[in-house]
């Protein structure tokens, strides 16, 4: 429940942390406010009221009803009314509005004569009907002689200053988490494999330490990635040069056994190092596009041979995004070369959820075994115990494919398909 209450971001957190302290502050001042210095004020305006009405009353009784009128208009901001009417049931009577109702009852109980006020209407004063002996004194007192505004002034002032306060903390807070906003960005870009910037160490210290640190790893990934493509880069190349002189050789060699022999390692060597060259090619840079995905499988699906394989392709959804799309091609083309390696019946759907896009391939080939789901995405890794890649297994299809769909902040999972064989599904962010 107070998960669900609390805001989930960053600024929330921090405005309730400021504000909360200050609400409380408040309603705890003004309850104590209420409870004492509102009640005394209201409790000394009320006696000093009904000690004026004293005076008009002892006036009144003896036979002084000019006088009484006239100080109760000129110094005690009262209208007074005289007639014979008699206050109902002869019983004390009050409406009810907190303290000071309360107060005027308990002043009004020492005049030891019956008594009914009216607080209904404050903007026209409060009535008070007195009981004489023979008379019923109606009195017309004005607002200001027992009600004071000042007080409601300043909880109305701690109130208003508590919401600037707010604002203040807001816009001061947002502009210190611009920074981490600014990181996160960055960072999410990183992560889909962009080129991002460096972050500008501005801010708190903490943050321009966190910025330095992201900065620094930055650097240190991109040096890692650039040694590694062009190691594999250069030994592809190397390799290349030896294996060409190797094949010239073999043409003068006269034992066909030996020869056979010889080409078959050539040609798997040739094979391997293509299969180098293509993992090479995923770290070179490509222009992000506006894509199409259900264009770009389609494009993939058509060039298979559709009397030796039986394909479907559901579009329960038209998924336009950005990526890279030679890249993407590629990825599906791996996929699509798997599963016609070793099934003929492919399903292919493609949808969109809350995560974003999703794409499942399903064929009914012999499927991988659970306990290798994992294993099958590590750098040449096969399930053939033979590795001979003359069937186009190195080892580095899947490998491939996750980093490029990492790469665009995405995820590969394996399970089982319904097909009976494998089942392989791509989510891609939008």
């Amino acid at each position: 429940m107070i998960k669900k209450i609390i805001p989930s971001t960053l600024i929330g957190r921090s405005i309730i942390i400021v504000f909360v302290p200050i609400i409380i502050l408040v309603l705890l001042t003004s309850l104590v406010f209420y409870q004492t210095s509102w009640s005394i004020i209201s409790k000394r305006l009320a006696e000093s009221v009904v000690a004026d009405i004293n005076v008009v009353v002892n006036l009144i009784e003896n036979d002084l009803e000019y006088y009484a009128k006239n100080i109760a208009a000129k110094n005690f901001k009262m209208k007074i009314d005289i007639n014979d009417d008699k206050i109902k049931d002869n019983l004390n009577y009050s409406s009810k509005r907190g303290i000071l109702s309360k107060r005027l009852n308990q002043s009004l109980l020492y005049l030891n004569r019956p008594y009914e006020f009216n607080l209904n209407n404050l903007e026209e004063g409060i009535i008070i009907k007195i009981q004489l002996d023979n008379k019923l004194l109606i009195i017309n007192v004005d607002k200001d002689r027992l009600y004071s505004e000042s007080a409601f002034v300043f909880l109305l002032w701690m109130i208003f200053a508590s919401l600037i306060l707010l604002l203040m903390s807001y816009f001061l807070m947002s502009r210190q988490l611009k920074p981490l906003k600014r990181l996160a960005i960055i960072a999410e870009t990183f992560g889909r494999g962009l080129d991002a910037p460096e972050l500008k160490s501005v801010g708190a210290y903490e943050i321009r330490q966190t910025s330095q640190a992201f900065n620094q790893m930055r650097t240190r990934i991109k040096r890692f990635l650039k040694q590694r493509t062009d190691m594999l880069a250069g030994v592809s190349h190397d390799l290349r040069t030896p294996l060409t002189r190797m094949k010239l050789q073999l043409s003068l060699l006269k034992d066909e056994k030996a020869k056979n022999e010889l080409e078959l390692d050539i040609k798997e060597m040739t094979a391997m190092l293509d299969s180098y060259v293509s993992f090479v090619k995923t770290e070179s840079p490509e222009t992000i596009e506006s894509i199409i995905i259900n264009d770009v499988i389609a494009e993939c699906i058509k060039n298979l041979d559709k009397e030796k394989f039986s394909i479907k392709f559901e579009e329960k959804d038209k998924i336009k995004t950005s990526g890279r799309p030679i890249q993407l091609r590629r990825v599906f083309q791996n996929i699509l070369d798997n599963s016609k390696r070793y099934s003929n019946k492919i399903h292919i759907i493609i949808f969109l959820n809350e995560e974003g896009c999703n794409i499942e391939f399903n064929d009914n080939g012999a499927g991988i075994p659970e306990k290798n789901y994992e294993d099958v995405f590590k750098p040449f890794f096969t399930l053939d115990p033979s590795r001979n890649k003359l069937k186009g297994e190195s080892g580095l299809g899947l490998t491939i494919t996750r980093d490029i769909i990492r790469s665009h902040g995405g995820e590969i999972k394996l399970s089982k398909s319904k097909l009976g064989g494998l089942k392989l599904t791509i989510f891609l962010p939008i």
